[in-house]
């Protein structure tokens, strides 16, 4: 097992694994390899991107992209997207990677990590059981037009 910076080479790999992972039950989202390609692209091109991939034997068992952010606070580490493929889910690799996305914000002195999820699917439950606390009075807006 290895944990890897993620880089432009890797877009692509990691974007098969985002297709997987969320192609399916329970998100069922239908993505296109070309769409997710550029989607994580935006995220890895931003100056602030931090990403990592965590390998099995050469394979993408988990991926997570981030950003620091700058906030009253304090500094912090935005957690963009995270995902497990569905092969090494429930296997310990998102609380792996979770742990390594600590360990960076603790080294780069980001005092905060945060990230937003669906609250009434399991990945919800799996942030509660590492420590992340859900704020209450947040809420995300959106407006299809």
């Amino acid at each position: 097992m290895e944990i890897k910076p993620i880089t432009n080479a890797s877009i692509e790999a990691c974007a098969k694994v985002f297709i997987q992972s969320y192609n399916r039950p329970p998100w069922n989202y239908q993505w296109k390899l070309e769409d997710a390609i550029k989607y994580l692209d935006e995220y890895a091109s931003s100056p602030q991107f931090v990403g990592f991939a965590l390998y099995d034997n050469e394979e993408i068992a988990g991926v997570l992209l981030a950003h620091t952010k700058t906030w009253w606070t304090s500094n912090q580490l935005f957690i963009d997207e995270f995902f497990v493929a569905p092969g090494f889910q429930k296997m310990g690799y998102g609380k792996i990677l979770i742990n390594y996305a600590e360990q960076y914000a603790l080294e780069n002195e980001l005092k905060t990590i945060t990230l937003m999820t669906h609250k009434f699917m399991p990945a919800m439950n799996f942030y509660v059981k590492n420590d992340f606390i859900h704020a209450q009075p947040f809420v995300i807006l959106f407006k299809n037009i």
